[in-house]
């Protein structure tokens, strides 16, 4: 048998393979590494024009290779992305002087199979190549199925927070996130304003058009807060006819003075629910921060509910801002009047 009746069996067995005459010319190139050069053909050029042996660095032309018949060769691609391949050559039987290099990838395989979307196809069914690639397939559709989950366990963990921290009804923010942020802002440095806003009529329109035109008013409600505050200011939702509204970084109590008043203008608008009127109003107890100034949280609620009362008391629809005197007026008893602080 000579060579040529060889080649259709090697380019099966060994699809990585040359075949090299005596001068070192590549006389044939398996299907495989003929893909690594597919604009240019292999044969007719002289081996080590094509490839570059990194070990044993002895070998510098063809005889030097011919001696290095058995032992594995590290070669490398001359021309980018050069790549790194093992050989080993053995002579033939037909022709003095011919040889039969068979290469293969070895660790830099998936480089390989990157390099040149090579598929198993390209293979010998027994190499174990294609062994290492189907478990790096298996690993790859592993880890994207690992990404997957985690992207939706991350997706279900956000969104769990963003629950626990919104009221359902209306979408504001609720107590739980009011209090998550009013604990960092009084642990920092920065002014910052704190209102606390009961529905005036509320309970009225509950008891007379019912609680689902009661959810309706809620709803409009809240969205007349988020229209007249800032991105970064929070809105919330801590009890059934109660909101509370945090304004970070307020440099006066005049822009406090207009968001309330806006807010009480357009809460004064009656709601149509069902074809009824629903109305209701707002009283606002503000505390206003100043910078440095580091109360509790307890103490900072506390003063805006004392606002809110005094606000109630005035006749209602209408914002209070707390001062010390309130707080003497509360604990002595006596109705509080929050002097020069309200607008209503």
């Amino acid at each position: 048998m000579t060579d040529v009746f060889c080649y259709p069996v090697l380019d099966v067995l060994c699809p990585m393979h040359l075949t090299l005459n005596e001068t070192g010319h590549i006389t044939h190139a398996g299907p495989t590494i003929q893909k690594l050069r597919v604009d240019v053909p292999m044969v007719g050029q002289r081996f080590l024009e094509v490839f570059a042996v990194k070990r044993p660095r002895s070998i510098t032309c063809m005889e030097d290779l011919r001696r290095a018949e058995n032992l594995k060769l590290h070669l490398e691609m001359r021309d980018p992305p050069r790549t790194e391949l093992k050989g080993i050559m053995v002579p033939t039987s037909g022709h003095e002087g011919n040889v039969i290099v068979n290469l293969s990838f070895g660790i830099s395989i998936l480089d390989g199979v990157r390099d040149y979307s090579l598929t198993n196809a390209d293979f010998a069914a027994t190499d174990l190549a294609i062994e290492m690639l189907y478990l790096v397939e298996a690993k790859t559709a592993a880890m994207e199925a690992s990404r997957r989950l985690n992207l939706r366990l991350q997706g279900a963990k956000i969104a769990a927070e963003e629950q626990a921290f919104t009221d359902t009804l209306t979408g504001l923010k609720n107590r739980r996130a009011m209090d998550t942020v009013l604990a960092r802002l009084v642990a920092g440095q920065s002014s910052f304003a704190v209102m606390h806003i009961d529905l005036d009529y509320f309970k009225a329109v509950n008891d007379t058009y019912g609680h689902a035109a009661g959810d309706h008013v809620l709803q409009s409600v809240a969205r007349v807060m988020v229209e007249e505050t800032r991105e970064t200011d929070v809105v919330a939702r801590v009890g059934g006819d109660e909101f509370t509204v945090i304004l970070p970084d307020v440099r006066s109590d005049d822009i406090l003075r207009k968001v309330g008043r806006r807010i009480i203008d357009r809460l004064e608008v009656p709601v149509i629910f069902d074809g009824h009127e629903c109305r209701i109003s707002a009283s606002i107890g503000t505390v206003w921060i100043q910078s440095g100034e580091r109360p509790s949280m307890e103490a900072l609620l506390s003063d805006a509910d004392v606002a809110l009362y005094a606000s109630k008391h005035a006749g209602r629809a209408r914002q209070t801002f707390y001062s010390p005197e309130l707080r003497q007026a509360a604990n002595a008893g006596v109705p509080p009047v929050g002097r020069g602080h309200q607008s209503g």
